[in-house]
């Protein structure tokens, strides 16, 4: 029982070693090989989440090369909860990318390993006595700090290390068939990204006709759909004949959400909130829920619907995501919507339109720079200039990527079963209160049940 394990401080296990604090001036939003970890990688709940990169181009210190495999904390938080703070994560495998040891994160050292299994710990900086021991001790008001001392402070039964491991193992299977929905899903994305920037970032179908030469990679009705000329528009040299219009008048409407939060219930529909929103996608495995008796007046201004685009305009800026199948929720704080047209809108050709680079520079350019948090004046958002192709090439785009999206929304529903069952398995496998031989059968059926 986890009575006959032993209290022990995570000072007598580990250090915590802070990050650098890597000049601003060389950042940047163009991929490049080395990319810095931030709190944003870090998801609510614990565990690395790739989220919107923020590249480095400048000098390199060995010391802060983070390695796969290397357990680290996330030191500050953003958010008014504190969603992510003291939570923990492993470097991933990322090929072609060299994460750095970036300030506001911690890197846990640990003493010796004839004591403690990484694995181990990782999942018990993701406990919720774990969490509350940080957030309670955590400073600052707005933006939230905790600090290596709070946190090796932290005291646990420690079970045996071959314990240790096989909890581990047995959340481990879990995190990596939920790692593998991911992955395929960032695939999937990637390859209606790689078309988008393609078409309407790039123009190569136009410049090969341009050129006498067949566009690759389409039949001859959808190549004909593209000029073979450009034309000067004020977003820069454009396809011949394509527009440049304002966002307002090409989408059904843009609605602000509530500038309140709602008292939290066990039940009922779901309340978006920032951390909800990874850069490009929802992730609905921690969720807030509203009350019936509240959703009239939280939905009063819209009920987001099946297609309609959300996105962040304050604190976290720029995130955007589609709103999946089959889920009822409502806006929360700092989160907009935009609503395609019903008819013919074309809602992931503007999704795709908003994650793309050129509109993400551009909201860089209208951000207004706050003492505490930034913002992008909702206001202003529909007069933004945007490119406008014709009808039926948005429509095109629109209908090669659907199967993609369709399939991202599926497997994220698989996921966010897993990880519910992962979550409901870790505390108790932490503190003892659950054995192992007693959840070896309901995490198979589960397993199975999820696919």
């Amino acid at each position: 029982m986890s009575s006959e394990w032993p209290i022990t401080p995570l000072s007598d296990l580990i250090t915590v070693k802070h990050g650098f604090a890597f000049k601003g001036e060389f950042f940047s939003d163009e991929p490049s090989p080395f990319q810095l970890t931030t709190p944003g990688n870090f998801a609510v709940g614990g565990g690395f989440q790739l989220g919107k990169g923020k590249y480095y181009s400048g000098p390199i210190f060995s010391d802060y090369v983070l390695r796969q495999g290397d357990l680290i904390v996330t030191m500050t938080d953003l958010s008014k909860a504190a969603d992510t703070l003291g939570f923990s994560a492993i470097v991933p495998e990322t090929r072609g990318t060299t994460w750095l040891h970036n300030q506001r994160v911690g890197r846990v050292l640990i003493k010796s390993v004839t004591q403690v299994h990484k694995d181990f710990l990782h999942y018990l900086m993701r406990t919720n006595d774990y969490r509350q021991w940080v957030v309670s001790g955590a400073t600052g008001s707005t933006v939230k700090h905790t600090s290596p001392d709070r946190i090796c402070t932290y005291q646990f039964p420690l079970p045996p290390l071959n314990t240790q491991r096989a909890i581990a193992e047995a959340l481990s299977a879990l995190d990596n068939r939920i790692t593998l929905l991911r992955e395929t899903n960032a695939t999937l994305e990637d390859i209606a990204q790689a078309l988008f920037k393609s078409w309407f970032v790039d123009f190569d179908p136009v410049r090969a006709k341009a050129e006498r030469l067949e566009p690759e990679g389409m039949d001859a009705a959808t190549a004909e759909l593209f000029p073979d000329s450009f034309e000067e528009s004020e977003l820069g040299l454009l396809p011949a004949g394509w527009e440049v219009r304002p966002i307002g008048k090409l989408v059904e409407g843009i609605y602000d959400g509530p500038h309140a939060t709602p008292a939290e219930s066990e039940s009922g529909p779901i309340f978006l909130g920032i951390k909800n929103l990874t850069g490009t996608r929802l992730e609905l495995a921690n969720i807030r829920r509203i009350s019936e008796n509240d959703w009239s007046k939280w939905t009063r201004r819209i009920e987001p619907t099946h297609g309609d685009i959300v996105f962040s305009y304050e604190a976290t800026l720029g995130f955007f995501a589609v709103i999946p199948p089959e889920i009822r929720c409502c806006l929360g704080r700092r989160l907009a919507l935009i609503r395609p047209h019903t008819e013919d809108g074309a809602g992931l050709f503007w999704f795709h339109q908003f994650i793309s680079i050129p509109f993400q520079q551009m909201l860089d350019k209208h951000t207004i720079h706050g003492a505490t948090v930034n913002r992008i004046a909702l206001k202003a958002f529909p007069s933004y200039s945007v490119l406008n192709p014709p009808e039926a090439l948005k429509l095109a785009f629109n209908d090669l990527v659907e199967p993609l999206w369709a399939t991202i929304h599926s497997n994220q529903a698989h996921l966010n079963t897993l990880t519910q069952l992962r979550d409901t398995l870790l505390p108790r496998l932490i503190s003892g209160q659950l054995r192992l031989p007693e959840t070896e059968a309901p995490h198979e059926n589960m397993l199975s049940e999820a696919f």
